[in-house]
C-alpha cells in the first residue's frame, strides 16, 4: 500500500500530457479500468486481515477520488481548450459591413408572359384563364378534334390515373390552352344569349400545357399563349394585322418580316403557320416558324353555341418559351426549367 501516493502522481502526470478526449479515456483505463492499478488494489483487500482491511480500503478510496478528480479536471480543461479554439476560428468581426441580400428577379419565361399580356391588353384583349386538368370534351371534341386524331393517343397526351391505377376516362392534362377559348365562348353565350348585338370576344389565354415530348426545343411542360377574336365580320386581314403588330412590338423591330404559310389545324379553317425573319443579328434573313393561326372553324363556334352564319373569328397560338429563346438568344429550351441559378441570374 506504500505506492498509493505514487499512483496519484503518475495519474496526474499522465493526464496532463493528453490533449485529445479519446486518448484521455484510454489512459484512464490504466488507473480506473477493469484491470487498472486502483481496481487491482481494491481486489486485493480481500486478502488482508480484518483489522487492516478498513484502513486500507479508506486509503485506496481516497486515492481513487484523487485520480477521478484529476481526470475530471483534465476533461474540463480539454473541453474549454476546444471551445476556445473553435471560438477563435469562427470569430466574427462585428465592425465589418453586413452582407446585402441577393437581388431576385422574375424567370425569363414569366417576363415574356407579362410582356405578351401587356402588349395584347394595349390593343383591347382580355386575359382569360382555365384549369390545367381538362376534360376530353373541352381539350379535343369542342375544338373539332375527332376521336381518331393522333393527339388523343397516350403517346402524345398525359391522361390521368385513378387510385386503382386505371386511366380515368375523359380526364387529362391540357395539351394546349385552346380549352380556355372554348370555355370562354360557352360562358359568353350563356351570359349574352344569341342576341344580334352580342359583344365581341377578344381574349388571350396564357398558361402551362403538357405533352409527351422532350428535347432541346421541346419540354413535357411548356407554355402557350393563344388568342381569340370573335365578332361580326372578323376577317383573316384582321388576324394578319394583329399578329404582325404584336410580333414587331414584341421584338422591337419595325423591319421584322412576317409571312403566313397555308397549313392545317382541326380547329381553324383556313389555317396558317406564322414565320418571321429578322433583318439583323445572328438570325438575319433566316425564316423561323413561330406560331400557328387561322379562322375559327364553324364546328368550334357551334360547339360553343355561336352561330357561324352570324359571327366569325380568328385564333392564334404562340409558344412563349420559344419567343423567350429568340428574344434572349438561348438555344436549348431545357435550360429554362433546370433551375440552374448560374443561368437564371443572367436575366435578373
Amino acid at each position: 500500500m506504500e505506492n498509493l501516493d505514487k499512483i496519484v502522481t503518475d495519474a496526474q502526470t499522465a493526464f496532463a500530457e493528453i490533449s485529445d478526449p479519446d486518448a484521455l479515456e484510454q489512459v484512464k483505463a490504466r488507473f480506473l479500468g477493469k484491470s487498472g492499478q486502483i481496481t487491482e488494489l481494491l481486489k486485493g483487500l480481500g486478502k488482508l486481515p480484518p483489522e487492516e482491511k478498513k484502513t486500507a480500503g479508506a486509503a485506496i478510496n481516497r486515492v481513487k477520488e484523487a485520480v477521478e478528480a484529476a481526470l475530471n479536471a483534465r476533461r474540463e480543461a480539454i473541453r474549454k481548450a476546444a471551445l476556445e479554439a473553435r471560438l477563435a476560428e469562427e470569430a466574427l468581426d462585428v465592425t465589418l459591413p453586413g452582407r446585402g441580400e441577393e437581388r431576385g428577379g422574375l424567370h425569363p419565361v414569366t417576363r415574356t408572359l407579362e410582356r405578351i399580356e401587356a402588349l395584347f391588353r394595349s390593343i383591347g384583349f382580355e386575359v382569360a384563364d382555365g384549369p390545367e386538368i381538362e376534360t376530353d370534351f373541352h381539350n379535343f371534341t369542342a375544338l373539332n378534334t375527332p376521336e381518331d386524331h393522333p393527339a388523343r393517343s397516350m403517346h402524345d397526351t398525359f391522361y390521368l390515373q385513378g387510385a386503382d391505377g386505371k386511366v380515368v376516362d375523359g380526364v387529362l392534362l391540357r395539351t394546349h390552352t385552346s380549352p380556355i377559348q372554348a370555355r370562354y365562348m360557352q360562358a359568353h353565350v350563356a351570359k349574352y344569349g344569341h342576341m344580334e348585338n352580342m359583344p365581341e370576344i377578344r381574349i388571350i389565354a396564357p398558361g402551362r400545357v403538357y405533352r409527351v415530348d422532350s428535347d432541346a426545343t421541346h419540354s413535357p411542360m411548356f407554355h402557350q399563349v393563344e388568342g381569340l377574336w370573335v365578332g361580326s365580320n372578323v376577317s383573316f386581314a384582321d388576324l394578319k394585322g394583329v399578329v404582325a403588330d404584336f410580333l414587331r412590338s414584341f421584338f422591337e423591330s419595325d423591319d421584322l418580316k412576317v409571312r403566313f404559310r397555308p397549313s392545317f389545324f382541326p380547329f381553324t379553317e383556313p389555317s396558317a403557320e406564322i414565320d418571321v425573319a429578322f433583318m439583323s443579328g445572328a438570325l438575319e434573313g433566316r425564316w423561323l416558324e413561330i406560331a400557328g393561326c387561322g379562322m375559327v372553324h364553324p364546328n368550334v363556334l357551334r360547339h360553343a353555341g355561336i352561330d357561324p352564319e352570324k359571327y366569325t373569328g380568328f385564333a392564334f397560338g404562340f409558344g412563349p418559351d420559344r419567343l423567350t429563346m429568340l428574344r434572349y438568344g438561348v438555344n436549348d429550351l431545357r435550360l429554362f426549367f433546370e433551375g440552374d441559378l448560374r443561368f437564371l441570374r443572367q436575366f435578373v
